[in-house]
């Protein structure tokens, strides 16, 4: 197998700055009680460690198991908490948002409806990351090949919601959460295997989501003996959950709007999630282009039920700072974002978080091209693409931009001597039939 890899300087810029998103956006994750004893990443972190028979990290020890895949590379990430670093800019798209939502929900006694939360442990339970929120033990979700493990019971949540069930169990009906998530991903620029999303969940009750209608009073969220179909789940009224669609797409149509500025085209495709339905995906048409920005939906009425909040109906959305930034401030390689070079953190020292923000390249010199060849072992069962591409950024860290397949070879002779061998397998089970 021969793949070759992209090493350029720090923070290089191979192209002026991009007119298009790359940076792939990512739908939530978990909740539960076993991560109450480390929710804040608050203060200074211990450095985490990756011993013989445990792995440390946050204060925390972990017993290592047959599972265990995390690396002192990711590890290492874990604490950083870049969407928390002021004037960093997922920091700036993260108080963007903050401030939209402060200014434009307002609560009975004028505070501000949402409550936010972005110091949250990345460190949760497996039932967190994937049983709270309905994705089944199969779900190809769940592989070790897509996730870091800290053991079979723990893991670097994949995604945000792993805290929603939780803080909808402490009684929030309206909250913003904010944190970076951690996926083993291919590598270009792009891809990174730790990103940072934010997400928005809120609950309504009957008198909340029926009161500015005519005859409200009449109407209710849940009906007994109904169906589940495209349009509902089996135990909401379809006049409840048009209604709490119009809200959900409204409040996001609200939020694009005050990012992206002007007039802007949108539309919304069907889509699935385990976790949300109906569930939606809102596009948006940006230079002429029509961009994906976040994932959103009907909470699924059985996750409600489980966190105490079943006489509520609710929706959340979820959507990838990175991708916005890259867009917003044409910064073309995700990388960049992990970078402490004070010519790329000056850029997004502005007085005001609405300040426009377009990146400048820093370095001029061209890309070095590497091509690498190895062999596999025989059981290719044991090998995922993704294994290679943790070694490589072990080794190369963000000085590799980008790995890809260039040829596969099997030897002549070996192909001989496997073809052989099926037909002297072949030829043995005949002999041993006529035997028979």
């Amino acid at each position: 197998m021969i793949l070759r890899q992209l090493l350029l300087p720090p923070l290089h810029s191979l192209t002026p700055p991009l007119l298009h998103p790359l940076c792939a956006t990512a739908l939530w994750a978990n909740g539960g009680a076993a991560s109450r004893r480390h929710l804040s990443t608050d203060g200074p972190a211990p450095q985490p460690v990756i011993g013989q028979e445990s792995v440390e990290v946050l204060g925390h020890s972990y017993p290592r198991d047959d599972f265990t895949n995390v690396t002192s590379g990711i590890l290492a990430k874990v604490g950083r908490n870049l969407h928390n670093q002021s004037h960093h800019p997922l920091w700036l798209i993260k108080e963007r948002i903050k401030a939209h939502f402060y200014s434009a929900y307002i609560g009975r006694w004028g505070n501000p409806l949402f409550s936010v939360h972005d110091n949250l442990s990345p460190v949760v339970t497996v039932e967190q990351n994937f049983d709270s929120l309905l994705i089944p033990p199969d779900h190809p979700s769940r592989k070790r090949g897509d996730n870091y493990y800290l053991n079979r019971s723990t893991m670097l949540r994949a995604h945000t919601s792993a805290h929603q069930k939780e803080l909808v169990r402490s009684g929030l009906d309206a909250f913003l959460l904010a944190g970076d998530v951690y996926r083993r991903d291919e590598i270009d620029a792009s891809h990174y295997p730790v990103f940072h999303q934010m997400e928005g969940v809120r609950l309504f009750s009957n008198h909340e989501l029926f009161s500015k209608v005519q005859d409200g009073e009449d109407l209710s969220l849940f009906e007994v003996g109904g169906r589940r179909s495209p349009q509902k789940q089996e135990t909401h009224t379809l006049e409840a959950v048009k209604l709490l669609e119009f809200d959900l797409k409204r409040t996001l149509t609200r939020l694009v709007s005050q990012l992206f500025g002007g007039d802007l085209e949108v539309r919304w495709v069907d889509c699935y999630f385990p976790f949300t339905h109906p569930s939606f995906e809102m596009e948006v048409r940006f230079q002429g282009d029509w961009m994906e920005v976040l994932g959103c939906g009907v909470m699924e009425q059985e996750l409600l039920n489980s966190a105490g909040a079943g006489n509520k109906l609710g929706w959340a959305f979820g959507l990838g700072l990175e991708r916005l930034a890259m867009v917003l401030y044409s910064i073309p390689d995700i990388r960049l974002f992990w970078s402490q070079d004070e010519r790329f953190l000056k850029q997004f020292r502005v007085t005001d978080v609405q300040q426009p923000v377009c990146f400048q390249p820093l370095s001029k010199y061209p890309p070095l091209l590497n091509d690498i060849s190895f062999w596999l072992p025989e059981s290719r069962e044991s090998f995922t693409e993704n294994d290679f591409y943790e070694l490589v950024r072990s080794i190369g860290g963000d000085l590799v931009e980008k790995v890809s397949l260039v040829d596969e070879f099997t030897h002549p002779k070996k192909a001989t001597r496997e073809k052989e061998t099926r037909q002297e397998g072949k030829k043995e089970r005949k002999e041993r039939v006529e035997e028979r």
